[in-house]
């Protein structure tokens, strides 16, 4: 139930900046506190390293070559997509492993004889997972590339949904869930970047078409496929299904090319060192070389800075860890409103999701419309606020949506339909609230924007990691109704977030040492 809409936005840096972050990894340097000591603005002749000085040899820089297809942007054709289909694969394989399991959540508690709370930390945890997780292997792909993280990545997902699968009690199936859950996480930091590195701009639309697709269809898959893979042959087989899923695209991994131009640039250096004995031939990254420590430092300490420090990523993380867990309360529900209280089977409650995939998709098909929207409110200049018009219009049908799914949904000589087309909007406003608010987070601090949205990420994950543990307490305790209108009522109360950055966001940015200054020359 992850979706990774940080990979959905829209080109936010000029042609520029997004070559020079792709080829030497800008991001992890920019900050002035954390790397003033590392930061060394290197030229196309440049000075080596500390040894290179003192026997006065000057660095020679390795680029790649034009027309040789070296450079990811050259690659052809069949292995541009090659690299869409393996991240797009991997992205689908964690968004099932998240959603899959809540096809049946019942049985393994009479199987393992533990609680519905117990049973629920499957999920909670392995959303976990999704916080921590990239704070460590966004640094590390950096160093190592993106294949080798991604190998390890899935390996570990494979090989620590087996327990799961074979799970005697309950604190196997939970403990082997939040390993998953943190190994799994690489794909969530990773995949939109391997897109980038192979696709221009210009070309990125159908690419990224199709890798939407997979990353916020999959949430919406995983229940349909579960309740009936549980309905027919059993809870065990909700995991082997993802045991042998994993597996597939783990191989799959194996063939796919490595994307990042830091390391492929930081290969052909070593090669030519290899083949020439000249130590001065080095690459860009190599040039401006800062230690893994310090990768790793920046990467864990410089989201809580912004979190802490910058208003924008604190309050805008904040609402959407609120309506991060408003979409779990919703997942986690909506077994009571149809299998409870309307006496659906596991397979046709998981198909009621559907009705949340149809609003998905046409939040999607619409998203034309901001962009359309966004260059004409910026014919003198971009600016951030600009990117908030959809999430504005998503805080005001978001509480809509939850309104009619809490007093349609709790009834059941109510038709299936009424909650359905609450979870049809539900869907709309999620996909316009969630991709406007990264763009604009992204928009804001485009030379942090890595660590923007690892902030946004931890904090919203964490958020949602703790809804499995009260969402039964609530919805049976409360009534359906009640509980649904109470998560309806929380939607009010946030839904003047984004007008007030839409309106205040300007004067926020501009009193920032970090954000962006761009202004409305409207």
């Amino acid at each position: 139930m992850e979706p990774v809409e940080a990979q959905l936005v829209p080109n936010e840096l000029s042609k520029e900046q997004e070559e020079r972050f792709r080829m030497e990894g800008l991001e992890n340097k920019g900050d002035v506190a954390l790397s003033r000591q590392w930061s060394r603005h290197s030229q196309n002749t440049a000075v080596g390293t500390q040894e290179e000085k003192k026997v006065g040899v000057t660095s020679k820089l390795v680029t790649f070559e034009v027309g040789t297809g070296e450079d990811p942007r050259e690659f052809s054709v069949a292995k541009k997509w090659l690299v869409t289909a393996c991240a797009s694969s991997l992205c689908l394989a964690v968004a099932l492993g998240s959603s899959i399991v809540t096809g049946d959540l019942q049985s393994p508690v009479k199987d393992l004889h533990t609680t519905q709370e117990i049973v629920n930390l499957t999920v909670a945890l392995f959303v976990v997972g999704f916080g921590i997780g990239p704070l460590f292997f966004a640094p590390l792909s950096e160093v190592f590339g993106r294949k080798p993280i991604y190998i390890v990545s899935m390996f570990g997902y494979f090989i620590f949904t087996l327990p799961s699968a074979l799970a005697k009690n309950a604190a196997t199936l939970v403990v082997s869930r939040l390993i998953a859950g943190l190994f799994s996480s690489a794909p969530m930091c990773l995949a939109g970047g391997s897109l980038a590195d192979v696709w221009t701009v210009e070309d990125r639309g159908m690419p990224m078409a199709v890798f939407s697709a997979t990353i916020f269809l999959g949430p919406c898959l995983g229940p349909i496929f579960g309740g009936w893979i549980a309905q027919k042959v059993g809870w065990r087989y909700l995991y082997w299904v993802l045991f042998a899923l994993t597996g597939a695209v783990f191989v799959g991994t194996l063939f796919s090319p490595e994307s990042l131009a830091i390391v492929l640039l930081r290969r052909k250096a070593e090669r030519i060192r290899k083949e020439t004995g000249d130590e001065s031939y080095q690459s860009q990254g190599e040039m401006d070389k800062v230690p893994l420590s310090h990768r790793l430092k920046i990467a864990l300490v410089r989201p809580f800075i912004l979190m802490f420090c910058e208003p924008i990523v604190l309050f805008m993380s904040f609402y959407l860890s609120v309506v991060y867990s408003l979409l779990y309360l919703f997942f986690f529900s909506t077994p009571i409103a149809f299998a409870e209280i309307r006496g659906f089977s596991g397979g046709i409650t998981g198909t009621t999701f559907v009705a949340t995939m149809i609003g998905l998709v046409i939040g999607m098909l619409t998203m034309p419309l901001q962009e359309k929207k966004f260059r004409q409110v910026t014919t003198n200049g971009t600016y951030p606020e600009a990117r908030l018009y959809p999430m504005m219009v998503g805080a005001i049908v978001l509480p809509i949506s939850l309104f009619i799914y809490a007093f349609t949904g709790a009834y059941s000589w109510v038709n299936f339909m009424g909650p359905s087309v609450g979870s049809a909007l539900f869907g709309v406003s999620c996909i316009w609230i969630y991709v406007a608010a990264n763009t604009y987070i992204v928009d804001s601090y485009s030379s942090f924007a890595a660590s923007a949205v690892a902030a946004k990420t931890l904090m919203r994950s964490e958020a949602g990691a703790a809804v499995p543990l009260y969402v039964d307490f609530m919805f049976h305790k409360m009534g359906f109704q009640y509980a649904g209108l109470l998560i309806a009522l929380v939607a009010v109360c946030i839904a003047p977030i984004p007008y007030f950055f839409f309106y205040r966001g300007e004067k926020i940015r501009l009193g920032s040492k970090r954000a962006s200054k761009a202004v409305n020359n409207q």
